[in-house]
Formats: structure tokens, C-alpha cells, sequence
């Protein structure tokens, strides 16, 4: 089992920095992506291993931060 947790964490580390950094994007719209995705996996983390579902604050403001990351890497000006 811990073999497999270390190749997960292992894939999961790789697909993050291509994700981050293989794109040409300023720092700024770098780091809303990076605050998008440490969102949703912390909530994903928190679900898997403490089994807490979120909240509907967590929900909305949740959307909120997803949506700005949308916002920040869409427009085009």
C-alpha cells in the first residue's frame, strides 16, 4: 500500500507542475490557477480522508474562487 501511495503521489506532483507550469501565463493568472486547484483538492482531501462534505458556504464560495480562475485564464485583453 505505501508503495502505491508514493507512485499516486508521485503521478498527482507531475500532473500538477504540468499543469502549472507548462502553460506561458503571467504570475498573476499563475497563481489564481494555484489558488484554484489547492481549493479543489483541499476539499477533495477533506472529503477522502477526514469524510467531511462541504458546506453551502463552502459551495458558494467555492464557485466563486473557481470562477475567478476561469475568469483569469479565458479572458483574453
Amino acid at each position: 500500500m505505501g508503495r502505491v501511495l508514493v507512485v499516486a503521489g508521485a503521478l498527482v506532483l507531475a500532473a500538477y507542475g504540468s499543469v502549472v507550469n507548462v502553460p506561458r501565463w503571467d504570475f498573476g493568472k499563475l497563481i489564481g490557477v494555484y489558488v484554484v486547484l489547492f481549493f479543489l483538492m483541499a476539499q477533495i482531501l477533506n472529503k477522502i480522508r477526514f469524510g467531511q462534505s462541504p458546506t453551502p458556504p463552502i459551495y458558494a464560495g467555492g464557485a466563486l474562487i473557481m470562477a475567478g480562475g476561469v475568469v483569469m485564464v479565458l479572458w483574453k485583453g
